[in-house]
C-alpha cells in the first residue's frame, strides 16, 4: 500500500507533498506477506482504519454484483470474496479495540451447526423461566409491586389536596369589601391628579412659548424642500434629531409617507417641506403640525387630535402646551441639569398616573421624553437612568422605561438613526448580527417587529428570479428576529393549479427557507369584498362595462369612464350582479376613483374585481369574481402584520396605488422597500416561453437542470448558500444588472470544492491504454490510498487500484515520447520506455522529488474489472442571445444542441455515491450525481456543474463549450 499521511499524521517535517512508496501484496491465504518491491512479492505495513473500511466497502461491493450478475463463474469468485470480507472485518476489529466496521462489538459469525445449537439453548431457557414465574400480574408471585400501591397512594393524596384548594379558592373569590373599597379609593387618586405637572411648568411657561414660537413659525422664504420631505443632518446626535416628529408619525400610521432626506449641509435643526412650498424648522413644531395633519385614514385626525389633547377640554390642552412649552426651555441645558430638572418636576404628576397629562401618550409625554435626549436605544437609557438613581426618582424612572420600551417610539429612534445607517440597540438581547456585505438595514425595522411576506401565484413553478426576493425576505426576517409569512396569492383560478402550490412549497424547502407561516389570499376573499362594498357605499369606487381595449386608450389619453360618476347605489348593484356570476354581470368590473389625470398611469382608475367563473383550486365555485393583486395585497399585506413590503422595481409605479388603498381605506400602513429583480445573460424567465420548452419537448421537464426554475438550477448543482450568499451580495440595490452566469458559477465553485471528494475517471471512447511493466497483476489486488480532499484529512480516505494495465486520458498520451517522465496520480512517477506498437512505461520507487514535482501529472484508471461505467452529461444555454428584446422573435434564438453525453469509466469507489452528492473528477471538474450506480445496465449519471472559468479544469475539454 502507497501511504500518503499528511506530516500532521506522521510528525514529518518534510514539506514535500509526494507520497512514500510501499506496496501490498495479497497471497492466497489474503494475508499481508513482507517484501521489498513489487516485484519481489509484498509490502510491510499495517493499514490505517480508513484503508481497511474503504476496502471492506469495495469487496461488499464486488460481492453483490457477482450475486446480481449470476452464473458458475459468480458463483467460484464469491467464496474467495466472502472470505477475504470476514478477513477484512476481523483485522479492522482487531486494530480498533474490538469494535467492528459497523460501530458495534465484533463477533465472528457463526456456523450453522453452532446457530441452530444456540436458538435450541434460548428456547429451552425461555421456557424455564415461565414455568418459574407462575402468571400473575404485577411483581413476583403475581403479588402488586410496592411502588405500585406507593403511586396510587400519591395519586389519590394529590387528588385530595387539588379538591381543599379548589374549595379555598371558592370561599375567596368574593371580595371583601374593605379591599374592594381600598381599591376604589387608590383608583380615584390615580384620576385625581394633574395639576401639580401643569403647576410646576407654569413657571417655565412665558420663555417656553417665546422658544417654541420662534421653531414653529413657517420659513417665509420658498424652501428647497419638496411637500413631506423631512430633512435633517445625520452627523448630529439623536437629540438633535427630529425623533419626537417621527414619534408623531409613527404612532399616527403615516411614517411611511414622510420622505426623510439626509442633509449634511443643514445646521438649523430638522426641517419638514409644507404644501404651500414654505417649511417648518423645530422637531416639537414638525410634530404638532404632523398631529394635525395626518388624517389620511385609519382615525388618525381623532389619534392626532388625542395627542394634543383636542376633545380633553381646554384645561387638558393647557396642560399639554405647558409641558411642551417646559421641555423646550429646559432643553437648552445639559443633560444632567435636564435630567434633575425634569424628575423634580414631573415626579408628582406621575406619582398616581401613567402619562404627564390624562390618561393616554400625548405630545407632553413626547416632548418631554426628546428632552431627555429621546433615551429609547440601551446606552442612552442607563446614562439617563444613573441621573435617576435615587429612590425619589423613581415615577419619572418607571415612565420612562415604558415609552423607551413603546414599539411606535422605538420605530422612531430606528428612523432617526437609520439616515447616517445606524442601528439602534434597544437591549442586550436585540443587537443584531451585522448585515452581510450589499445589503441594507430595513427602513425603521426593530428588532422582533419586523414581519416580512413571499407572495407567489401558484401559476407556474418557481425560477431564480423569484429565488431572490425569497432568499432577501428570509434574510431580513431572520436578521431581525421577526416573521416570514410565505403567502399564494391565488387570485387568479384561470391560472392556478395544485400542482404549482405543491411545488412552491418543495422548493422552498429546496433552499432552505421555512416560513413561519403559510396563507392564502384565498382566506380573506370576503373581508376583501367588505373593503370593496364600502369603498363603493361611500363613492370611492364604480362599475364599468367598458370594453378592455378602450378602457385601455381612455386611461392612456386620460379619458374619464361614461360611468366614473354613478350613484353607489347603482354601482353596488351592478357589482352584487357581478359577484352573482350572471351573464349580465360579466361585463362589469369594479374600478377605483382615484385620478385619471394623474402622471402616474396606476392611479387612472385601476380595475379592482373582474367576473371569473372557473373553479377555485381551494374555494370551487364558492365565488363567481375575483379581487385584483392591486386590490389583495395591501388588504392582506396590512391585516396580516406585515410591516416591510419587499418589491422589485417593477412595481415602482404601484406603490403609490399600493399607498393610496391602504389610506383610503383606513388600514395599518405597510414600509414598501424596493430591490431591483435579477437577470442573466442568456437566460429566459417568461412563463409563457419556459412553457414553450416544456411542452416543446426541448427540455425533459421543470426540472431539467437547463431551465431556470429553483428545481432546475439546483439539479444541475447550485449550492444552496452560495446562491443566498450570491443574492445578498447583489443585496437591496435598485439597479437592474443583466448579470453574467459565470460570476454565480464561480462563487459556486468556492462553496462546494469545500466538500467535494475527489475521484478520476477516463474517457471510454478516447482513452489510451498504458502497460506498467513493474506493475502488480490484477489478481494481486494492490491499491494505493488517497485523502478524499487534498486540503480536508477529515473527510477520509478512498483507496485506489493499482495495475499493469492503465487507462489515461487520449489527450494526455498524445506527444509522448520514449523517456519522458510522468506522474500518475496518487501512485508516483512512472517513466516512458515504449510508444510504438503500444505505450508501455516502468514505474519508478522512491523517484527524487524534484522530478517529481517536474513531470506531468495525469489522472488514470486502471485497466480492471471493478471500475465503474459512468455517464458524463454537459448542458448549454437554452438561448443564443444574451437579452432578447421585445421584438425579438424568441424562436430564431433557440440553441438547437443545450445537451451533450459522454461514457467513461470511473474509479471503483464512485459506487459508493448518493444522489445528489457532489463531487470533484479531478482534472475534469465537478459533478453532482443525478442517478447513483445501480448496475452494468444502469450506469452512474454525473452532471457537469459550470465553476465560472473560460477553459476546462486540466485542460480536458468536454463535448460543449466551457461555461
Amino acid at each position: 500500500i502507497i501511504d500518503e499521511r499528511t506530516e500532521q499524521e506522521t510528525g514529518s517535517i518534510n514539506p514535500s507533498p509526494a507520497p512514500r512508496h510501499t506496496t501490498i501484496t495479497m497471497t492466497d491465504d489474503k494475508k499481508p506477506t513482507a517484501g521489498s518491491s513489487p516485484g519481489e512479492g509484498a509490502a510491510v505495513a499495517v493499514p490505517d482504519l480508513p484503508t481497511l473500511q474503504s476496502k471492506i466497502e469495495l469487496t461488499s461491493n464486488q460481492i453483490r454484483d457477482l450475486k446480481t450478475a449470476g452464473g458458475d463463474e459468480a458463483k467460484d469468485k464469491i467464496p474467495p470474496l466472502v472470505q477475504e470480507l470476514l478477513t477484512l472485518k476481523k483485522e479492522y476489529a482487531d486494530n480498533n479495540g474490538g469494535i467492528g466496521v459497523d460501530g458495534k462489538p465484533y463477533e465472528p459469525p457463526l456456523s450453522k451447526a453452532e446457530k441452530k445449537k444456540l436458538e435450541k439453548d434460548k428456547k429451552k431457557k425461555a421456557a424455564q423461566e415461565a414455568a418459574a414465574g407462575g402468571g400473575g400480574g404485577g411483581g413476583e408471585g403475581g403479588e402488586p409491586k410496592e411502588g405500585d400501591m406507593s403511586k396510587g397512594a400519591a395519586k389519590k393524596a394529590a387528588k385530595k389536596a387539588a379538591a381543599k384548594a379548589k374549595k379555598e379558592a371558592m370561599k375567596a373569590a368574593g371580595q371583601d369589601p374593605k379591599a374592594a373599597g381600598q381599591a376604589k379609593a387608590a383608583a380615584r387618586k390615580e384620576a385625581k391628579g394633574g395639576g401639580d405637572a401643569a403647576a410646576a411648568a407654569g413657571k417655565a411657561k412665558a420663555g417656553g412659548r417665546a422658544k417654541g414660537g420662534a421653531a414653529a413659525a413657517a420659513m417665509a422664504a420658498p424652501s428647497k424642500l419638496q411637500p413631506g420631505q423631512l430633512a435633517f443632518n445625520p452627523n448630529v446626535p439623536l437629540s438633535d434629531r427630529p425623533a419626537a416628529a417621527l414619534a408623531v408619525a409613527c404612532l399616527l400610521n403615516g411614517a411611511v409617507d414622510l420622505d426623510i432626506v439626509s442633509d449634511h449641509t443643514r445646521h438649523g435643526g430638522p426641517a419638514y417641506g409644507l404644501p404651500n412650498g414654505g417649511e417648518l424648522t423645530g422637531d416639537l413644531a414638525i410634530a404638532r403640525y404632523l398631529a394635525r395633519t395626518l388624517h389620511d385614514g385609519g382615525g388618525c385626525v381623532r389619534d392626532g387630535a388625542a395627542l394634543l389633547g383636542e376633545g380633553g377640554g381646554a384645561e387638558e390642552q393647557g396642560q399639554i402646551e405647558q409641558w411642551v412649552d417646559y421641555a423646550l426651555t429646559v432643553s437648552k441645558f445639559s443633560l444632567a441639569r435636564r435630567v434633575r430638572a425634569i424628575s423634580s418636576t414631573l415626579n408628582a404628576a406621575l406619582a398616581h398616573r401613567t402619562y404627564a397629562v390624562g390618561t393616554k401618550l400625548t405630545m407632553a409625554d413626547l416632548a418631554l421624553y426628546a428632552a431627555l435626549g429621546f433615551p429609547s436605544q440601551l446606552s442612552d437609557a442607563a446614562e439617563v437612568t444613573a441621573l435617576l438613581s435615587d429612590s425619589e426618582t423613581a415615577p419619572v424612572l418607571r415612565w420612562m422605561n415604558m415609552l423607551s420600551s413603546h414599539p411606535s417610539l422605538r420605530e422612531a429612534t430606528q428612523l432617526a438613526l437609520g439616515v447616517s445607517q445606524s442601528e439602534a440597540v434597544f437591549d442586550a438581547g436585540s443587537r443584531l448580527e451585522p448585515l452581510v456585505e450589499g445589503m441594507n438595514p430595513l427602513e425603521g425595522a426593530t428588532p422582533g417587529q419586523v414581519v416580512t411576506r413571499f407572495p407567489p401565484e401558484p401559476s407556474g413553478y418557481l425560477h431564480i428570479g423569484h429565488a431572490k426576493a425569497l432568499l432577501l425576505n428570509d434574510y431580513y426576517a431572520r436578521r431581525y428576529k421577526g416573521r416570514l409569512i410565505a403567502r399564494f396569492d391565488d387570485t387568479n383560478p384561470s391560472k392556478e393549479k395544485e400542482e404549482y402550490q405543491s411545488s412552491i412549497l418543495e422548493d422552498l424547502g429546496k433552499l432552505g427557507v421555512k416560513p413561519d407561516v403559510v396563507t392564502y389570499t384565498s382566506d380573506y376573499f370576503e373581508t376583501i369584498r367588505g373593503y370593496a362594498e364600502w369603498m363603493i357605499r361611500n363613492g370611492l369606487a364604480y362599475m364599468d362595462d367598458t370594453p378592455q381595449e378602450q378602457m385601455q386608450k381612455e386611461r392612456m389619453d386620460r379619458v374619464e369612464s361614461a360611468h366614473r360618476n354613478q350613484t353607489p347605489a347603482e354601482a353596488m348593484e351592478h357589482f352584487k350582479l357581478m359577484c352573482s356570476g350572471s351573464k349580465e354581470g360579466a361585463a362589469f368590473c369594479l374600478r377605483a376613483r382615484i385620478d385619471m389625470g394623474s402622471v402616474n398611469g396606476t392611479m387612472r382608475d385601476p380595475v379592482l374585481y373582474r367576473q371569473n367563473l372557473t373553479p377555485h383550486h381551494r374555494s370551487g365555485k364558492s365565488y363567481k369574481a375575483y379581487p385584483t393583486y392591486d386590490l389583495a395585497c395591501p388588504i392582506v399585506d396590512s391585516v396580516e402584520g406585515v410591516t416591510h413590503a419587499l418589491r422589485t422595481t417593477e412595481y415602482n409605479d404601484r406603490n403609490e396605488q399600493y399607498g393610496w388603498i391602504q389610506r383610503t381605506l383606513g388600514l395599518r400602513r405597510v414600509r414598501v422597500q424596493e430591490f431591483s429583480r435579477v437577470d442573466f445573460r442568456h437566460t429566459v424567465l417568461s412563463k409563457r416561453k419556459l412553457t414553450w420548452f416544456v411542452e416543446q419537448g426541448k427540455v425533459t421537464g421543470w426540472d431539467d437542470p437547463r431551465m431556470p426554475t429553483v428545481r432546475g438550477t439546483m439539479r444541475r448543482g447550485v449550492d444552496v448558500e452560495a446562491l443566498r450568499s450570491f443574492m445578498c451580495a447583489q443585496g437591496a440595490s435598485r439597479r437592474i444588472v443583466n448579470m453574467e452566469w459565470s460570476k454565480f458559477w464561480a462563487e459556486n465553485k468556492k462553496r462546494i470544492d469545500v466538500y467535494s471528494k475527489r475521484f478520476m475517471a477516463i474517457d471510454k471512447s478516447t482513452g489510451v491504454k498504458l502497460t506498467v511493466t513493474n506493475g502488480p497483476d490484477e489478481e494481486e489486488r494492490a491499491y494505493v490510498s488517497a485523502d478524499y480532499h487534498p486540503k480536508d484529512p477529515s473527510m477520509g480516505k478512498r483507496i485506489v487500484q493499482c495495475a499493469k494495465e492503465v487507462l489515461l486520458e487520449g489527450v494526455d498520451a498524445e506527444g509522448l515520447k520514449v523517456e519522458d517522465e510522468i506522474v500518475l496520480m496518487k501512485w508516483g512517477l512512472v517513466k516512458i520506455t515504449k510508444v510504438e506498437g503500444g505505450l508501455e512505461g516502468a514505474h519508478v520507487p522512491d523517484a527524487d522529488m524534484d522530478v517529481i514535482r517536474k513531470a506531468k501529472k495525469l489522472s488514470w484508471i486502471a485497466s480492471v474489472a471493478g471500475n465503474t461505467p459512468t455517464i458524463l452529461t454537459e448542458f448549454d444555454n437554452l438561448v443564443t442571445k444574451e437579452k432578447l428584446e421585445e421584438e425579438d422573435n424568441f424562436y430564431d434564438y433557440v440553441n438547437p444542441r443545450t445537451k451533450a453525453e459522454s461514457t467513461a469509466i470511473g474509479d471503483a469507489m464512485l459506487r459508493t455515491l448518493k444522489e445528489g452528492d457532489v463531487i470533484q473528477l479531478e482534472r475534469r471538474g465537478y459533478y453532482r450525481v443525478d442517478r447513483p450506480y445501480v448496475g452494468p445496465d444502469k450506469p452512474l449519471v454525473l452532471l457537469m456543474i459550470p465553476d465560472g472559468k473560460a477553459k476546462p479544469m486540466g485542460g480536458l475539454a468536454g463535448r460543449l463549450k466551457h461555461a
